[in-house]
């Protein structure tokens, strides 16, 4: 495992230049090119908005920012389990000519797509300021520490799907029902006390509650974590990403031969 993560190290280059293609090539003939990366969390902050809070009338204090810092990190774990899974088959033409770690591509572009949750955060921010909605800059200490627990999380997660969509391809339309359905038993939308309690056990074995819980106590509430909410986020990522590891090591070895 040590000579492994040693060896992707290496590579680092190789990641850096295929982060690099894929922020390039992401809106590459689109109009609005760059912008659309605030443009769709900002459209979906403004449905969900008025859907939980004028026509569903949610009682939820300042709504908008209470969806919107739970929001972007959904859409960076969503984006890049669905977008990922494909990842290697987008990539065959490399993975057949030479050789380099497999896991170089899902790492990749999951850092790719993690650049494009900070600047989803850029507008967070704006919000804040502009709003004048306040921050606990004790709290904020925290926030690298989150989201280096989701990228761990979501990493596990994209290895796992990228690997097993290889032989599997069904499974890239799969997920996209299960993220809809998963973003719904997620407290993304609606506040984690409106969970009855005798689901709550349910609800918490879901790895993203306790990440999304993390970011809103840290900018909605402008509160420090709980330590229990952080142990368990940290937990479930350790977990998937040695489970999302172990996968792909084992169904590397016929990638080139099944693509």
């Amino acid at each position: 495992m040590i000579s492994r993560i040693k060896e992707i190290i290496e590579y680092r280059g190789m990641i850096y230049s295929l982060v690099q293609r894929d922020q390039r090539g992401r809106y590459k003939r689109s109009f609005l090119g760059f912008l659309w990366t605030f443009i769709n969390p900002l459209m979906q902050m403004i449905v969900y908005t008025i859907v939980f809070s004028v026509i569903m009338r949610s009682n939820i204090e300042k709504y908008y920012m209470f969806l919107f810092v739970a929001l972007i990190p959904w859409i960076f774990f969503s984006g890049t389990i669905t977008g990922g899974c494909v990842c290697l088959s987008d990539g065959a033409q490399l993975i057949k000519k030479i050789y380099f770690p497999r896991e170089v591509l899902p790492i990749a572009y999951t850092i790719s797509s993690f650049l494009n949750m900070l600047y989803g955060f850029i507008v967070i921010f704006a919000v804040i300021i502009v709003m004048g909605y306040g921050v606990n800059f004790m709290a904020l200490l925290y926030l690298p520490i989150i989201m280096f627990i989701e990228f761990m999380l979501t990493l596990g997660f994209a290895l796992l799907v990228s690997a097993v969509t290889v032989y599997f391809n069904d499974l890239q339309h799969i997920l996209q029902i299960v993220m809809m359905s998963w973003q719904f038993l997620t407290p993304v939308m609606y506040a984690d006390e409106m969970i009855p309690d005798e689901l709550k056990p349910i609800w918490n074995m879901n790895p993203m509650t306790s990440v999304i819980k993390a970011y809103r106590d840290i900018l909605y509430y402008r509160q420090i974590p709980h330590i229990t909410t952080l142990a368990s986020a940290a937990i479930f990522a350790v977990i998937l990403l040695m489970i999302g590891g172990l996968v792909f090591r084992i169904l590397q070895k016929r990638f080139a031969e099944v693509l």
